[in-house]
């Protein structure tokens, strides 16, 4: 299992909490092994638990022209016209996709093509599902533009728990579909904006797996 580089500290430390939990028990029940054994189960669980959360599986993009990928492993939870109010300020197609704790959370390009905007906005820690937090949490907006000359904006947002968004593109950066842009942890979700008249492919609840799953596909 590869580790993202944003754990590589945590898993470490987890590591050394979780031994010190085992031989901790043993010193301190050494006529107790049922003791001992809760104690290594819970320290193996804890272990288990922040691996697979910063887990960074390979993936693989296979682009055809218009396509839109999903940002972010999750569950589809919005789809709907909306008005967007900070670059196009028009009238978009909103895709919302939620990520648990227990999703990849590395964040990957939607399109490929120039990043034309990039914004950090400090803010809330409402729980992402509420419409409220796409504008109100602490979240990045960004926006790339396809050699078409098609903009789609999409935004990483803070939730409850997830208290740090890493970005890893900037304005005149180049991206390709698919590749890493970013990551949120320990849950949080990701909006697409799309133009109105987009063919959305996904539907509410639908599962997705970040530069894999085709989302849309954009008109030409």
């Amino acid at each position: 299992m590869r580790i993202h580089r944003e754990g590589f500290l945590i898993v470490l430390i987890t590591t050394l909490v979780c031994l010190g939990i085992i031989f901790g028990s043993q010193n301190l029940f050494p006529h107790a092994p049922v003791a001992t054994q809760i104690a290594s189960v819970i320290a193996l669980i804890l272990f288990v638990l922040v691996l697979q959360f910063f887990r960074n599986p390979l993936r693989y993009t296979h682009a055809e022209d218009h396509e839109v990928f999903a940002p972010a492993d999750g569950k589809v939870v919005v789809i709907e016209e909306v008005e967007e109010t900070e670059y196009f300020h028009d009238k978009r197609i909103q895709v919302s996709i939620f990520m648990s704790p227990f999703n990849v959370h590395v964040n990957r390009n939607p399109i490929g093509g120039l990043v034309r905007f990039y914004r950090y906005h400090p803010g809330k820690y409402l729980a992402a599902w509420l419409p409220k937090s796409s504008t109100d949490n602490e979240r990045t907006t960004i926006v790339i533009k396809d050699q078409l000359g098609r903009e789609v904006l999409f935004r990483q947002i803070a939730g409850a728990l997830a208290r740090r968004i890493r970005c890893y593109v900037q304005e005149g950066d180049r991206v390709r579909e698919g590749k890493e842009m970013g990551f949120i942890k320990f849950g949080s979700r990701v909006d697409i904006f799309l133009p109105v008249g987009t063919e959305i492919l996904v539907k509410l609840n639908e599962k997705t797996r970040g530069g894999e799953s085709v989302i849309a596909k954009l008109n030409s």
